[in-house]
Parts: structure tokens; C-alpha cells; sequence
């Protein structure tokens, strides 16, 4: 059924399945249909000039297509990449980075490098050079779930 619809559209055969494709991007989540989509509707300019052509075979038209798609998505991509904006959260859903610079107290001493700080509603694991609970130490880095901490100096 798909192969009769196929010859009797013709060129416009990948006309319509580009269109399908770009609609179906609408129930799917993601963009990534309307790369191959509109891989499709570039294979079906090139059947609309090369319809008679002997070179123009069905396995042709799918290298075409292929190829086509693979050049849309990476180009769609580099597209999508660069339109990277500021914002006035950098830091949203990055916690730990936003701690960095913050002072807090000391809930178990660091021994052997290791100890924790209750900072808001979370206890954080440190690293760092060994000090004594209830002391203030100031965030210089964040490893993951670890915050890397520095003993602060009295003045």
C-alpha cells in the first residue's frame, strides 16, 4: 500500500513524509523529527529536478535522504548550541556552585580531610585542611556533592 501511494505522489512522496515528520514533531518531545523532516523535504526538491533522471533510484533518493538528515541534525545542532542566553540565575540547578564564597560553620570537625557544614536545609560533605567543629570556614569549590573548604582567619 505504502509503495503504490509512493509511485503514484512521486517526487512528492517525500514531500508529504517530510510534513508528516515535522508533525509528528508536535506529539513528540524533542527536536530532533524536524531535522529529518526536513531532510525529507530536501530530498523531495532534488526528486522534483531529478524525477526522470536514470540515476535517481529509489536507493538513491534513500542515500539521499539519509545523508540529508545527517547534515540537517548536525547544522541544527551547532544551531541550537549558539543560541545559548545569559541569565540572572546562572547557577539554577547547579547547588553547589552556588555556594561558592559563602562562610558557614563547622557541624563535625574535618579530620583526615573530611567533615560537614549545615548551610540552609542541606548538610554538606567538606574537604579540606583539618579543623575543629564550630568553626568558620569559608566554600572555595564544589566537587560534586563534596564543597572543598577553607579555614577563615581572624582578623
Amino acid at each position: 500500500m505504502l509503495a503504490k501511494l509512493a509511485l503514484e505522489l512521486g517526487p512528492w512522496s517525500w514531500w508529504v513524509a517530510g510534513l508528516v515528520l515535522l508533525a509528528a514533531e508536535l506529539a513528540v518531545p524533542g527536536v530532533f523529527l524536524v531535522w529529518i523532516g526536513l531532510g525529507a523535504i530536501a530530498t523531495g526538491v532534488l526528486s522534483l529536478l531529478l524525477w526522470g533522471a536514470d540515476l535517481w533510484s529509489w536507493q538513491v533518493q534513500l542515500l539521499v535522504f539519509a545523508a540529508l538528515s545527517v547534515v540537517s541534525i548536525l547544522i541544527g545542532r551547532k544551531f541550537l548550541a549558539s543560541g545559548s542566553s545569559t541569565t540572572d540565575e546562572p547557577f539554577l540547578n547547579q547547588r553547589g556552585a552556588s555556594l561558592v564564597g559563602r562562610t558557614a560553620t563547622l557541624q563535625e570537625a574535618i579530620v583526615n580531610g573530611r567533615g560537614r557544614i549545615h548551610l540552609d536545609d542541606t548538610t554538606w560533605s567538606v574537604i579540606g585542611p583539618d579543623t575543629a567543629a564550630g568553626s568558620t570556614v569559608r566554600i572555595m569549590e564544589s566537587k560534586g556533592r563534596e564543597l572543598r573548604v577553607e579555614p577563615v582567619r581572624a582578623a
